[in-house]
């Protein structure tokens, strides 16, 4: 006999993540959706098997004025980095960068409370959405910047210091996929003030790349940076005359 999943709690998830970061944000929408979000969130545990879920749930609650706090700052580093932005209110109306941090550090808030499988379903519905994925497990400290977002990996076992950018494209994954490597530091560390350029690649659990450098654009990375470098990927392009009958 076929083993039956809860495939349906996708929706749920989809529902519950959204109206959390409406709540989170809106006082009025805090009120408003209290008690769908505490029930919902103890039936999707209890779907999921996981016991005690009026404990996380509380202990989850209390998480949420520091999340709020960082994200705060989060928000400020957009506004002082992207010369696109009209106003602090844009950030967290319209940027897809912000949206996709926000959740991560909602998920990630249940990670660390030992909450399985939800985290994953949270950040996979705003990798649905915006092109940006974020491991619940990664850490990535305050004032963090992403600036446009679409293909941006960020593996479980990251760690990224305070006022780091990052462009579109970069990976922060594992220079191997081996199942026994499940509980080790698989992926890059970044100190703070980094900038790492769109379509960068930097693998490896041991790398480290040391503050205040500048990844750029397209560079593939396996070794650690140190501090204060500047790190490009350099090759040659030809400007020339079209020769006649060329189109």
């Amino acid at each position: 006999m076929k083993k039956s999943y809860n495939v349906c709690l996708k929706d749920t998830v989809k529902t519950f993540t959204k109206r959390l970061f409406y709540a989170l944000f809106d006082e009025e929408q805090e009120v408003t959706h209290a008690e769908y979000l505490e029930k919902t969130f103890l039936k999707t545990l209890s779907k999921l098997s996981i016991e005690d879920g009026a404990g996380t749930w509380k202990r989850f609650k209390e998480n949420l004025p520091d999340i709020r706090r960082q994200l705060d700052l989060d928000a400020k580093a957009f506004e002082n980095n992207d010369p696109a932005s009209y106003n602090l209110e844009e950030i967290y109306l319209a940027y897809p960068g912000f949206h996709a941090i926000s959740i991560y550090r909602l998920s990630h808030a249940l990670y660390k409370l030992n909450v399985p499988i939800l985290p994953r379903m949270m950040s996979e519905y705003i990798h649905g959405i915006t092109g940006i994925d974020i491991h619940p497990g990664a850490t990535i400290e305050e004032s963090f910047y992403i600036d446009h977002g679409t293909g941006i990996v960020i593996g479980e076992s990251s760690i990224i210091g305070k006022n780091v950018k990052i462009y579109q494209g970069v990976t922060l994954g594992g220079i191997q996929v081996s199942k026994s490597l499940a509980s080790t530091k698989r992926h890059p560390t970044i100190e703070d003030n980094v900038c790492i350029y769109a379509n960068a690649t930097i693998l490896g659990g041991d790398i480290v790349i040391g503050a205040n450098s500048i990844i750029g654009a397209n560079v593939w990375i396996t070794q650690s940076v140190p501090e204060n470098s500047l790190v490009t990927y350099q090759t040659e392009i030809k400007i020339r005359p079209k020769k006649n009958g060329i189109r």
